[in-house]
């Protein structure tokens, strides 16, 4: 299957150098070229490429917004963002704007035919030098407004909650966890109020759901 591919930038040496370098693979053509974001929109509409590579810092309309509009008049197209912004925030709102890669301009060409394969395989691509930052950033988002299990419950909460869930009786669990019965039943008093839930059977739904224990 052959790769039809659009190119939304506004350097023409990028684009001239990005068109050689994929026409050098017999699987991926390129069928068009935009050097605006409101030009990208047009002409993915017009020529329905199989996969955009969208510049983020296109004029007229960005390519985060372009991105946008390309996939809601036609979600099935894969978009790959090149941009030369390693920020958290441009990555995020790449993404959220339905981009399925996210690739830094100073990678290699070879970076860029491996996303290109792994996207259209229904797969997201990362740039390696990108991809810690991403999850550096997730990990402070969950931070701040987790309400998961790992950030609502204690350790101890949770060893108690997953006991429990178990099938342990209050006492089993003391044994278990080398405390008293009335320690136990503290801890059972206070993730039933923080997670407001009050029975042990609706406490074992909501340890499955996170993945504290299983069926």
């Amino acid at each position: 299957m052959i790769v039809r591919i659009l190119i939304a930038d506004d350097h023409k040496i990028i684009v001239d150098g990005l068109r050689s370098l994929l026409e050098k693979n017999s699987a991926l053509k390129v069928i068009g070229q935009a050097a605006d974001g409101l030009s990208a929109v047009r002409l993915a509409a017009d020529l329905s490429p199989d996969l955009v590579i969208m510049d983020i810092s296109l004029p007229g309309l960005n390519g985060i917004d372009a991105t946008r509009r390309i996939l809601e008049a036609n979600p099935r197209m894969k978009v790959i963002a090149l941009s030369m912004h390693r920020d958290g925030r441009y990555i995020a709102e790449a993404l959220k704007s339905g981009a399925v890669g996210y690739l830094l301009k100073e990678s290699a060409f070879d970076e860029l035919t491996a996303a290109i394969r792994t996207v259209m395989k229904g797969q997201c691509y990362l740039s390696a030098s990108i991809a810690d930052l991403v999850i550096k950033d997730y990990i402070r988002h969950l931070e701040k407004t987790g309400s998961g299990v790992f950030s609502v419950l204690t350790p101890r909460e949770r060893e108690v909650l997953q006991s429990l869930s178990e099938g342990l009786s209050t006492k089993e669990i003391a044994a278990r966890l080398g405390v008293s019965v009335k320690t136990v039943e503290t801890y059972r008093a206070q993730i039933m109020e923080k997670l407001d839930i009050h029975s042990v059977a609706e406490l074992t739904k909501y340890a499955i759901r996170e993945g504290i224990t299983s069926l």
